[in-house]
């Protein structure tokens, strides 16, 4: 699916977006052409190049499960608990029990028929457009511990890997509003404020289970890193130059200089949050780091504006389980309003994933990340409720 159509005129005065967007990016007016950095393709023609118009049907991206499928996953809970966990109390993943959540695998979780599908969803979203949900679960019909259970089984079909999410081992996170601080409120987690595109800092696969949605607002919203580049490759090509420069100053979740963008194994990786390149409230970036230049803060904002100009919106509901590619799309959240009833604050559980099989090739300056989030070795935590604040490092991680 190409993003350009026929494509805008290379360096042309005004090159637009393809598709009705009113966005324009002005082209540089001078003569002389600067040319992509070494190795970058002036287009990347995949199934990850897309806009939000290429799925006007929810079928394209949502696996809703039938009955039958359904009955499965129940059959599959119990079969767990069954051949696993038939002296645990409600705390089924806590270490102290001999129990957590690395333990939940197909194995133990039989899906005879439903497998194939949530195979083909992994390779989906590895190999082919980059996301997909799956739909149907009732987060009503579950216990608390059930339904975690439930996330876990499924998502092993679609990445066996896990990662830490926090230096204190975290391994699913809760995404909910909290306004009991001026700290909390301000916090990508626990704000009600619409936030920007980003990735996470690490995994090749950032999902998420909704167990309760807003009253109103919280839309996922996704755009596609291929477009965004070929974009710009084809209007300004100065601005991918300057995202594959080595010298952008990260400061979270440590302080690093490496690229926004790759080309490695001759796929586009993407990788940045603009918390922790120019800070927010939440997290202020310390004086004594060095602070982005106008050609770096231009290049976020061309990241942004296309990224809304072709973005994919989904409307969440209960019980959906969310799988996107965190090397290729983009995600950001637009603001919400809870309501007074528990069904209608939001709640998300996040977690990091890896496929060994369908797993990328990673940059040299990505893997200290991912080498930290997925090492065997260190403390793991599956809490199935928001975190104690003990084990919720803020002030470390940006999204």
């Amino acid at each position: 699916m190409s993003p350009l159509g026929n494509g805008p005129i290379l360096a042309a005065p005004i090159a637009p977006i393809a598709g009705g967007s009113s966005l324009v990016l002005a082209a540089k007016a001078n003569h002389e052409v600067p040319a992509l950095p070494a190795n970058f393709p002036g287009e990347f023609k995949a199934k990850l190049a897309w806009t939000g118009g290429d799925f006007p049907n929810k079928s394209d991206y949502i696996l809703h499960l039938n009955d039958i499928e359904l009955a499965e996953v129940k059959a599959a809970v119990e079969h767990y608990k069954c051949k696993h966990c038939s002296h645990l109390t409600r705390s089924f993943i806590v270490s102290s029990l001999g129990q957590d959540g690395d333990l939940v695998e197909p194995r133990f979780f039989p899906l005879a028929t439903l497998a194939a599908k949530l195979e083909a969803l992994s390779t989906e979203v590895h190999h082919g457009k980059g996301f997909a949900v799956i739909r149907g679960i009732d987060p009503a019909s579950y216990s608390v511990e059930d339904i975690n259970l439930v996330y876990l089984g499924i998502q092993s079909y679609i990445a066996e890997q896990r990662g830490r999410q926090d230096k204190r081992g975290n391994m699913l996170v809760h995404i909910v509003a909290d306004d009991s601080t001026k700290h909390t409120a301000e916090h990508h987690r626990h704000s009600t404020k619409s936030i920007t595109f980003h990735n996470e800092e690490a995994g090749d696969i950032v999902s998420w289970l909704t167990r309760s949605t807003a009253a109103a607002g919280g839309k996922c919203i996704i755009a596609s890193a291929y477009t965004i580049y070929n974009v710009l490759a084809a209007t300004r090509p100065e601005v991918i130059r300057t995202l594959a420069r080595s010298d952008w100053p990260f400061a979270l979740p440590r302080f690093q200089c490496r690229p926004v963008i790759f080309h490695e194994d001759s796929k586009l990786i993407m990788n940045f949050g603009r918390a922790a390149l120019i800070g927010n409230e939440a997290h202020p970036r310390p004086k004594h780091l060095p602070s982005l230049s106008f050609r770096q803060l231009e290049a976020l904002d061309a990241i942004e504006a296309i990224a809304q100009a072709t973005q994919m919106e989904i409307q969440t509901q209960a019980g959906d389980m969310h799988f996107i590619n965190n090397l290729a799309v983009l995600h950001r959240r637009e603001g919400f309003v809870n309501g007074d009833s528990v069904s209608e604050k939001r709640h998300l559980v996040r977690m990091r994933l890896r496929n060994a099989a369908h797993g990328w090739a990673l940059p040299k300056e990505l893997m200290p990340e991912w080498e930290e989030a997925f090492k065997k070795h260190g403390a793991k935590h599956w809490h199935l409720e928001p975190m104690p604040a003990f084990f919720f490092p803020l002030r470390r991680q940006p999204n």
